[in-house]
Formats: C-alpha cells, structure tokens, sequence
C-alpha cells in the first residue's frame, strides 16, 4: 500500500512543498478552500464520482479523464481520503502564490494521516484541488 501511495505520489506529481504563513493581507479564502475540500471529501463518502472529480483541478482531470477513473484511483490508493472515519483542518499555509491545506484524518483502518492538498483558484474564480499528498502520521485529535 505505501508503494502504491509514494508511487501515485510522484506520478501526480505530488510533492510537498516548503510552508510559511500566509503575509497580512495576502491570505487565501479559508473558508470557500476548505468548503471546496470538505465538498470533495463528502463526495467521496456518498459515492458521487462527478461531483468528486469536479472539485478536481485541470490538472488532475487531464490524467484521470473520466469521474471513474478518478474514483477508482482515489479508491484504491488514497483510502483515508475515501473513507476517513473522521477529519479535521489544520494549518493553511502559502508560499509564492501555492496554497497547502493540511487536513487531519483517521482513516477507515483507525490509523492517523496528513493529507496535504494544494489548491490553486482558477480563471473562473473557483478554487480547484491540484494535489493531495499523505503522510501516515502517529496520531491527531481528528
């Protein structure tokens, strides 16, 4: 599974990067970044691919075409996204215009995960997932 996870990491190009508050007055929409995720997350939940896939940025989309392919990825290699028995948001940070939401997950198995997502708003001033990264994690109060 963590090979399946390091591999759909890289092959999405899902790389952490380097996180620094947010300057005054330069911080993102909190709120309407963390509607967008908590929406992909309930998505995933009641099992509706579209609208899942259409939180999903160009990106994301070009590689999984389709709202089942993008299901059965996320499925089968991002299963505390898919089913998390509970979650919460932690920090939003950016840097250089690249906006990171970390949410903290425990997933269908009881164990403890970071899923990093990158957001980026869109020329229809939409905010869209570009990326999610998880980082198995000791244990949180999700």
């Amino acid at each position: 599974m963590r090979i399946l996870v390091a591999f759909l990491a890289c092959f999405l190009g899902l790389t952490a990067f380097p996180l620094v508050a947010p300057a005054q007055g330069d911080a993102p929409d909190a709120a309407a970044i963390q509607s967008v995720i908590r929406s992909q997350l309930e998505a995933f939940q009641g099992d509706d691919s579209a609208k899942a896939w259409s939180y999903a940025a160009p990106n994301i989309q070009m590689i999984f075409p389709s709202p089942e392919s993008f299901m059965a990825m996320v499925r089968k290699g991002y299963p505390p996204v898919y089913r998390p028995r509970s979650w919460k948001f932690g920090p939003l940070e950016s840097k250089d215009g690249r906006i990171a939401q970390d949410v903290e997950l425990v997933g269908p198995d009881g164990d403890y995960w970071h899923a990093l997502y990158t957001i980026a708003r869109q020329p229809d001033g939409s905010w869209k997932i570009t990326s999610c990264q998880l980082i198995k994690s000791e244990g949180s109060a999700a």
